[in-house]
């Protein structure tokens, strides 16, 4: 089956975090079909471990491609269109999947010395499947020696690849405070405790982190994406919730900017004589690529295939292919897809002619790799 096909049928049933079973069940279709000689599959929650035994294995390489979607309503007008009316698979992952997929299906046929481990990852995208998977007992029994992936990247045309040494994608975390006061008529205001009020003081407060409490040679963004608060318009809002995001270069950045988050919301708690709480979400580590095997996939794409590689800057994207990369040597590259829309937007439509592009390059890698003494 040709791997646009497969990404065009997986494009139809974008599902969210550790909801993935059509997905799932769709790739263990295709995997099964395979033969199974060299092949090992075991299933986790809706992930899968694809298992490729060497010929005379040294070693173990690890690749990721992760599942999910997004809770989007789709509006690329394709053919092929989510059949899931809210989700969409506006991150890319499906075109992930067809190259983890061809990925296997090459090495299936053209097995080489080393052994292989293929991982498909639930709940990129929240609450995060990285880390429990990580965890896993069946992680634990074929853990590789070192482990790379991909994401796809509008902004760079197909027959590129973009990536750096060390810190490329940084430390974030999801951020809900809820707000509970007394609310009441709005004639009498003096009666109450607006929550709306308390919540625009709360938001501006939480600018004055990064530009006071952040090393201004570190990056920190904290950003404030939803409010919402109250019932009608002569009502004073008795409950407000704000629902943002925390991006940090550092793991001390973080830390710190969580602990002025706390410091002050406590010191709204006091002045609005108001009920908070606080919710970090998921939080993801950092993707930090590690520099020797970094460097020696860009000298070998470089030098072996025609891909145009690119040495980009870090960039404030958060994965959970941090925390996997935080116990794994290995690292993360950009894939030129030459999008007009960027990632997570409704009519992100990846071109199609870099999944052959990304299946033929990474294959030639991996032979090298899993070859090399």
């Amino acid at each position: 089956m040709p791997f646009v096909q497969i990404r065009r049928d997986l494009h139809k049933i974008p599902e969210l975090g550790f909801q993935e079973y059509k997905t799932q069940s769709y790739l263990l279709n295709y995997l099964q079909s395979l033969p199974q000689d060299r092949l090992q599959i075991k299933t986790w929650k809706t992930g899968i471990f694809v298992k490729i035994d060497g010929l005379n294995p040294q070693k173990t390489i690890g690749y990721r491609t992760d599942i999910d979607g997004l809770p989007i309503v789709e509006e690329t007008n394709l053919p092929f269109q989510s059949e899931h009316p809210d989700n969409m698979h506006a991150c890319g992952h499906d075109v992930h999947m067809s190259i983890a997929l061809g990925l296997v299906t090459h090495f299936v046929q053209n097995p080489i010395r080393d052994n292989l481990l293929f991982i498909f990852q639930p709940a990129e995208e929240g609450p995060g499947g990285a880390e429990p998977m990580l965890k896993s007992e069946i992680m634990k029994e074929w853990k590789p020696d070192m482990i790379f992936a991909l994401h796809v990247a509008p902004e760079y045309p197909v027959g590129s690849i973009a990536m750096k040494e060390g810190l490329l994608f940084a430390n974030t975390s999801e951020l809900f405070i809820d707000l509970k006061g007394k609310g009441g008529h709005a004639a009498y205001p003096h009666q109450t405790n607006d929550m709306v009020v308390a919540a625009c003081s709360l938001v501006t407060q939480l600018q004055s982190i990064v530009a006071r409490n952040v090393n201004p040679l570190d990056s920190a963004v904290i950003t404030i994406g939803k409010i919402t608060g109250g019932t009608v318009q002569n009502i004073i809002a008795e409950k407000a919730r704000l629902e943002g995001t925390i991006r940090t270069l550092s793991a001390e950045s973080m830390v710190k900017v969580k602990k002025r988050i706390e410091a002050i919301v406590k010191g709204i708690e006091v002045g609005y004589e108001c009920e908070t709480s606080i919710d970090y979400g998921s939080m993801y580590y950092q993707v930090y690529n590690e520099e020797t095997l970094t460097r020696e996939f860009m000298d070998f794409v470089s030098e072996n295939t025609e891909i145009n590689v690119i040495e980009c800057e870090k960039a404030m994207t958060g994965e959970d292919f941090g925390y996997m990369l935080k116990e794994i040597p290995g690292f993360m590259l950009w894939l030129g897809v030459d999008s007009e829309f960027g990632l997570h937007h409704s009519k992100l439509n990846p071109s199609e002619d870099a999944i052959d592009t990304a299946i033929s390059f990474i294959s030639r890698y991996i032979k090298f790799k899993g070859n090399q003494s």
